[in-house]
């Protein structure tokens, strides 16, 4: 991309948007276009149409969503489909109608079976049963995914996806209903010791296998691929390494300080068992990650919860 191109990062508020636009600006790339939710209904056709028509962006990043950790996507089942569907719907089709040289889009690991083979290679993709409480989700994101092979594989267009793990990091959601297990232990360890409590409940069983990819990692892998890859099949991007959730809840409790003993809930869901993505096809592109989980996570715990004290 030249440093004058025009592009459009969707969803720049959140999470993984947010730090795109932090690492294309710091790549000295200014010619960035936001909208807010507000401003612009990505669920809405006519709206996205007419977005695109008058914008004419050369780049697309879609990091849009509706996203929540288990409690969210088992709650909100129909809005999780219906909303992310057509996220991705319009905003591809438009791309294309509009002529966008490359577009790149954000999909999960959750898209993958629930007993995949670990760790998860990128061939996984619809050979199994999905995760039940996340199903929804999976499918709408499956269906971006597919769309952008497709509409390669029909009009010629350059369009890839990508599929991180489990993410951290500015920008989190910390809602103890709706967030990932990450950001809701750190502020569940964090209030505990605040409030000097004895125990602090997790959900399920603590023996989940997961893996867990700072966002700025994820935007420069996002930055990375727009530039060094094309191609039909989408890429996973993560660390290739994991850790149980028993072991993520001590080391937050290490580094939140609390003196406490942790509970678990074992009548709470634990979701899939294991979640490790092969990381060979990032890796032999020329990318790897490059933050420590320890320092990610002691980062984001300082900046979210001790700074302006």
């Amino acid at each position: 991309m030249k440093k004058e191109a025009k592009i459009y990062i969707a969803g720049h508020h959140g999470m993984v948007g947010s730090a795109i636009v932090r690492r294309l600006q710091a790549e000295g790339y200014e010619n960035l276009i936001f909208k807010t939710s507000k401003e612009l209904d990505l669920t809405n056709q006519q709206a996205v149409a007419h977005f695109f028509k008058v914008e004419q962006p050369e780049y697309v990043f879609l990091a849009a969503a509706k996203v929540g950790g288990i409690m969210a996507n088992n709650t909100f089942r129909a809005d999780f489909l219906y909303e992310n569907l057509m996220i991705a719907s319009n905003v591809i089709h438009q791309s294309y109608l509009c002529g966008v040289k490359k577009l790149l889009f954000l999909a999960s690991s959750c898209i993958y079976p629930k007993f995949a083979e670990q760790p998860i290679k990128e061939t996984s993709l619809l050979t199994g049963s999905l995760e039940p409480t996340n199903e929804p989700y999976a499918i709408a994101k499956i269906i971006g995914v597919k769309l952008c092979e497709n509409y390669n594989r029909q009009y010629g267009c350059d369009f890839i996806a990508a599929m991180p793990t489990n993410l951290y990091g500015p920008n989190d959601n910390y809602d103890l209903q709706n967030s990932h297990v990450l950001p809701a232990l750190l502020r569940k360890f964090h209030e505990a010791k605040q409030a000097k409590l004895a125990t602090v409940e997790v959900w399920g069983s603590g023996t989940p296998m997961r893996e867990f990819m700072h966002v700025d990692d994820l935007a420069d892998a996002c930055c990375f691929l727009i530039q060094n890859y094309s191609g039909n099949d989408p890429v996973n991007v993560g660390t290739g390494t994991d850790l149980s959730i028993l072991d993520l809840a001590n080391r937050i409790k290490t580094i939140t300080g609390y003196e406490g003993t942790i509970v678990w809930d074992s009548n709470k869901p634990d979701g899939t068992p294991r979640k490790l993505l092969d990381v060979s096809l990032l890796h032999d592109l020329g990318w790897q990650h490059k933050i420590p989980l320890e320092n990610g996570i002691r980062s984001v715990y300082e900046a979210k919860f001790l700074r302006n004290r």
